[in-house]
């Protein structure tokens, strides 16, 4: 006897858009996303680090990073007035909008030794994704991840924030890939402090492989292989999901040459991304501008390197450390 017709909205979800082990979206809408993995075991007592949240209606977090006194500190414990306040370091992930988090262990990580090479406190940042949350909602995460910040350095309720312990006009925004992207999008945004407010001043800007693309393909993406850690395949998909219906493909938007202050710049570059030639021609049109911008490209180096291998890792460390304390001998 035949096998009762099932009609194909009868059968159980099925997968329709693949992202890896990270992300997949069902045929019913279900979006599934597996937890963080766990943290591996860090015994070296250098940073010190917690959880806290930023934005509870909409189920936000933040990761805290701080060195311990030890490595905080340059004078003795007792000599309170010579203890040097440690600047700030914002910190976005990136993951095309779709994935990613302050807890998975890539970003633990890196940030773990942010903190205890700069030294900094680093402030690591979740934000809504697609395609649940399409972009532009990171963008007003991000926003309101700085504004949070502000409201902890005015108030100095928590003693990591306290005006004793940061200096609040040290202030840099980072993020790696599509978290670069939204450093950029708050260099253009807030600048160097407007927007903000006189007790908190933002130096600088950190964009690590910014995830900017052109109306058209560039070289460099048309060259990247499919054996690329990015590849074009896989940029299309998070494309898809992570920005709004019917987006099409923009370079990111400019402030005109005489808008606020944008503060320093570092945009860097892997030299086998497929965003490789839309980063170069991003810091050379903000340069034309007049903007302080540096640019530093990693020859053989693929997209999302750092914090892939401790030798790449320690020469991106030391660049940022140069660029945090410039102008601050």
């Amino acid at each position: 006897m035949p096998a009762p017709f099932t009609h194909p909205d009868d059968a159980a979800p099925y997968v329709v858009e693949d992202c890896g082990p990270d992300l997949q979206v069902l045929s019913d809408d279900t979006v599934v996303r597996p937890p963080p993995p766990p943290i591996p075991p860090n015994d070296d007592d250098l940073v010190e680090w917690k959880d806290a949240v930023y934005d509870a209606g909409r189920g936000l977090g933040l990761r805290m990073y701080r060195p311990c006194r030890s490595i905080a500190a340059a004078v003795k414990e007792e000599d309170e007035e010579k203890k040097p306040l440690l600047p700030i370091l914002v910190y976005f992930h990136g993951g095309g909008f779709c994935v990613g988090s302050y807890a998975w262990p890539k970003t633990h990580a890196v940030c773990l030794r942010l903190a205890a090479d700069l030294p900094a406190v680093v402030l690591s940042f979740d934000y809504r994704l697609g395609p649940e949350h399409r972009v532009p909602a990171a963008h007003d995460d991000a926003a309101a991840a700085l504004l949070w910040l502000l409201d902890q350095l005015q108030s100095s309720s928590d003693p990591w924030l306290h005006v004793s312990a940061v200096d609040a006009h040290k202030v840099f925004v980072s993020g790696t890939s599509a978290g670069g992207g939204l450093a950029h999008h708050m260099a253009v945004r807030f600048g160097t402090a407007a927007g903000l407010s006189p007790a908190i001043a933002i130096e600088g800007y950190i964009l690590l492989m910014p995830g900017f693309f052109s109306g058209q393909p560039t070289r460099s993406e048309l060259e990247t292989p499919e054996t690329a850690w990015l590849t074009r395949d896989m940029f299309d998909r998070f494309f898809r999901l992570g920005m709004p219906a019917g987006a099409t493909r923009v370079r990111p938007e400019q402030p005109e040459p005489r808008a606020r202050a944008m503060g320093r710049m570092l945009v860097v570059v892997a030299g086998r991304d497929l965003f490789r030639d839309a980063n170069v021609e991003y810091a050379e049109r903000l340069k034309a501008m007049g903007k302080d911008v540096e640019l530093v490209v990693f020859p053989g180096e693929e997209h999302g390197f750092f914090g892939a291998s401790d030798a790449s890792d320690g020469e991106v460390v030391r660049l940022i450390k140069r660029f945090v304390e410039r102008d601050h001998p």
